[in-house]
């Protein structure tokens, strides 16, 4: 097919909406029918809370990528999309917008609130769909799921009740993470600890009845109205006249024991420490095995309580100013050090997190952690890259049981009831209307939601129609492979591979890919809150949505972070794009009428031509290699390395005389169809990257059918091999290449021609011969002579290229004198930085102090100078 001649400039923005709507109406991103195996791969559902940001961009570009990819190989693809309702964080983003408006949720009570948010829901829900069109998402929109759907919100409470009736789901008084803020439990996974700079206070607790005292150290002096105990360790000898004493509580006068527990670190402060068990992990643990009592002195809000006594409704932080100061008043704080630690935060608002005693919904985790883990050891899970697997390991090993209740509106109610008749706790997946145990009708819904995580965690088979035995799940569970960032690792991937094996008896996914971050030059996180991030719609307005895909794919290691980002590196992709668009349309007005005739023109084929047709069956091989272990970035610069390097630096360079020539003739058949198979074999490979372009210049391009989205993908058959062919062009180069150093280094004007001699025996000799007109071409030669006797001449530049050599005499060229005083100059100069360079990189007070990378600069400063400098020195000698 072919239409009329391309226009000068691409322009992106209506090539992506008119080709997204033909690939949606034409029904191709949904997965074909047959009994062929399918390639699956399910979206991690961006939260409802706003737009896509930068890392969606990068996730969802890797995702596309292996699904064009493998939709082109002829698998049936799978690209399943949705939301996730992201109960904390969309909650709150709605208050804030209800704060704004000068109301709350509790101004409208719970069920007007939902209402709100499903409001939001739907507006932002709609943003991300239109994002994720406009970046090229193939996905199967026919089969998008929102992880508060009625098919997932009965799959959540199949799971909480099988689960409960197994004994892994239970309701406990234990020490959780509070945000005081949100007034919600959170998992350990949404704790953000961060280093921080505090003190250390050492707080003397007097010993009853005698004029002794025991010093504790503590970093949160505002707890210690909730102590019941000091702890030491029972081998430490300091306390053992304190053993089985009684401490006497500042302020409070509580009566509370002096305790010995294995677990005390005497080397930690004094080696004594206060014993909080209402607010700290540790110290509810050491309660229980002493079977101390818990006072929690804190309320949600993380205000002071009745059990703080005279320190009642002040703020934990006022609560710590007043105490510190209340001390020093009564001369209890004979000291303070300062102390660096980690202070855990709310993921969501930062606040920082309370351990609080509260009575919550728990999974057992260990049991569901077991096979989870061997899926690593048995290889029915691989992370890409390795390096992750022990990292996933290592948390599955030391798991801890997980805090699933949050004290939220927006999310899944827990599908627990109590009767008021008689307290029985119902557990049912539909609503119970009656007491099973007394038949009462007064039932009560526990309030409280469930963790968000806990609808993602059965993702991969909720949206396939879970818990009902569906076409879909038997045919697309498990997925083939899991695109996302590390940062949910335990959030979710883990969690995903502990509800695969507990309900479908195997992993959801066979491979989880994890790729790296987008960091700008100062290697932080790309954020909208740091000022440092474009909107990724924004800069798909400016370079278009290919642009952004080919460049974070080329600039992205396997599972490595993308340094350096910023707006300008975009146009790495957009040059790109113009590079092939420029190519084409240089050969488009040739092309038309032409026929991929391999037989008739495979008499006429040239060294060239095997040469650029092997050279993509190279290019073939190596990029679907790549693509297949995961190495994105490299198969994208296979690509662009044979596009700019070899297509168009010097191909279409050799073609040009062939391809303006008379249409009729052999020679130009030839030209015509390797142009032809390298275009439809580049445009192939380049789909998965930049779907958009490509698609455009495959309409564009003579003797294609159909549509590239669901071409094959182009296979490197031997026979696509020349390596003679490969072998005398690369000979070739190598001497167009060291003659254009000549005329470079010598100053030769780019339009004047130059004689050419090469002294070289055969058989190179001969080959060059044959390649005579090319080399007079390519390396804008006036004469070229070639042979084992020809003489050098006087006044000449002079390379070597396989021990033949080449010379490019200069009388007549140039200006002798002038360019022997321009040569001076310049070796002056840089003779000057050389010495410079050296004199500091022999400066020990510099090799000391100075930065490791900029020593380094330094130094490939000076070799660099080095090189340089005897470049110009030998083309001085040269001219005498």
């Amino acid at each position: 097919m072919a239409q009329t001649e391309l226009p000068k400039n691409y322009e992106p923005t209506e090539v992506e909406r008119r080709w997204y709507a033909h690939w949606e109406e034409q029904g191709y991103f949904r997965p074909a029918d047959g009994k062929d195996a399918p390639f699956v791969i399910l979206i991690p559902p961006p939260n409802v809370t706003g737009s896509l940001h930068f890392g969606h961009t990068f996730d969802h570009t890797i995702q596309d990528l292996l699904t064009r990819w493998k939709r082109m190989t002829g698998v049936p693809t799978l690209w399943l999309p949705g939301t996730d309702h992201a109960g904390i964080a969309t909650q709150n983003v709605v208050e804030k917008r209800l704060a704004e408006e000068g109301t709350s949720r509790h101004d409208l009570g719970r069920e007007a609130f939902v209402e709100e948010v499903w409001k939001w829901k739907g507006q932002y829900h709609q943003r991300i769909t239109e994002q994720m069109r406009r970046l090229g998402d193939s996905v199967d929109w026919s089969r998008e799921r929102f992880t508060m759907d009625d098919g997932l919100s009965r799959a959540v409470r199949e799971v909480f009740v099988r689960l409960h009736k197994k004994g892994l789901i239970y309701r406990g008084n234990r020490i959780i993470n509070w945000c005081p803020r949100c007034r919600t439990a959170l998992s350990d996974e949404e704790v953000n600890h961060v280093d921080t700079n505090g003190q250390l206070y050492y707080i003397p607790y007097p010993v009853k009845d005698t004029k002794k005292s025991v010093t504790v150290a503590t970093t949160r002096p505002e707890t210690m109205l909730g102590d019941v105990a000091v702890a030491v360790h029972p081998a430490d000898k300091r306390f053992a006249p304190f053993h089985g004493k009684t401490l006497v509580l500042p302020f409070l006068g509580r009566e509370i024991p002096i305790i010995l527990d294995d677990t005390v670190d005497p080397k930690f402060g004094t080696g004594a420490v206060k014993v909080t068990p209402s607010h700290d992990p540790n110290d509810f643990e050491m309660a229980k095995r002493h079977d101390l009592p818990f006072v929690t002195v804190m309320d949600e809000g993380g205000v002071m309580n009745e059990n703080a006594g005279g320190f009642q409704k002040l703020s934990r932080e006022e609560a710590r100013t007043r105490i510190v100061d209340a001390l020093k008043d009564r001369g209890l704080l004979p000291r303070t050090d300062p102390h660096r630690h980690a202070v855990g935060h709310c993921d969501r608002c930062n606040t920082v997190v309370e351990p609080y005693l509260s009575l919550q919904w728990f999974v057992k985790m260990k049991p569901l952690a077991e096979p989870a883990y061997a899926a690593i050891e048995k290889g029915e899970l691989t992370i890409v890259p390795r390096r992750w697997e022990k990292v996933y390991l290592r948390w599955l090993e030391g798991i801890r049981d997980w805090c699933i209740s949050r004290q939220l509106w927006w999310g899944h109610r827990i599908p627990v009831w109590t009767c008021a008749g008689c307290q029985t706790e119902i557990v049912e997946v539909e609503t119970p209307t009656v007491c099973p145990s007394c038949g009462g009708a007064e039932l009560t819904q526990d309030p409280d939601v469930l963790d968000t995580w806990f609808s993602s965690w059965l993702w991969p088979f909720s949206t396939l129609g879970w818990p009902e035995e569906t076409a879909d799940l038997k045919r697309f569970y498990p997925s083939s492979v899991l695109v996302t960032g590390p940062d949910i690792i335990f959030f979710w991937v883990a969690r995903m591979v502990m509800a695969g094996y507990e309900f479908m008896g195997r992993s959801p996914f066979g491979v989880v890919y994890l790729h790296g971050i987008v960091r700008d030059a100062q290697g932080r996180k790309l954020s909208k809150s740091l000022g440092n991030s474009s909107d990724p719609i924004e800069l798909m307005d400016r370079f278009g949505a290919d642009s952004l895909r080919y460049t974070l794919i080329l600039l992205s290691p396997q599972g490595a972070d993308i340094h350096g980002f910023s707006d300008e590196k975009v146009d790495l992709g957009r040059h790109f794009a113009n590079k092939l668009w420029n190519a084409f349309r240089l050969v488009q007005p040739h092309l038309n009428g032409a026929t991929l005739d391999e037989a008739a023109a495979k008499p006429h084929l040239t060294d060239v031509d095997l040469w650029i047709l092997s050279a993509m069956t190279s290019t073939v091989r190596s990029v679907s290699r790549n693509m297949r272990t995961y190495r994105f970035g490299d198969a994208a610069k296979d690509i662009y390395d044979f596009v700019w390097r070899e297509l168009c630096d010097w191909y279409l360079e050799m073609a040009k005389p062939r391809l303006y020539a008379a249409a009729d003739t052999g020679d130009a058949m030839a030209v015509r169809y390797t142009i032809q198979t390298v275009f439809q074999n580049v445009l192939r490979l380049l789909h998965p990257f930049m779907p958009y372009l490509t698609e455009e210049l495959w309409h564009a391009l003579p003797g294609t059918e159909g549509d590239v989205c669901v071409a094959r993908w182009p296979s490197a058959a031997r026979s696509g091999s020349h390596p003679d062919a490969e072998a005398r062009i690369a000979l070739l180069k190598d001497v167009v290449g060291a003659v254009r150093n000549l005329r470079s280094e010598m100053n030769v004007g780019p339009a004047r021609k130059a004689p050419i001699l090469i002294r070289a025996a055969d058989p190179d000799s001969e080959t060059l011969r044959r390649q005579r007109d090319l080399i007079l071409l390519l390396a804008k030669g006036e004469s070229l002579e070639i042979g084992p006797e020809v003489a050098k001449p006087k006044i000449t530049a002079s390379a070597v290229v396989r021990q033949h050599e080449i010379f490019v005499p200069l009388e007549g060229l140039i200006d002798v004198a002038v360019e022997r005083q321009r040569l001076k100059k310049e070796y002056e100069r840089v003779a000057r930085e050389f010495e410079s360079s050296h004199r500091k990189l022999n400066n020990e007070d510099f090799l000391a102090k100075a930065k490791q990378e900029v020593v380094q600069r330094e130094r490939d400063k000076f070799e660099a100078l080095a090189t340089t400098k005897e470049k110009l020195q030998r083309n001085l000698e040269l001219l005498g």
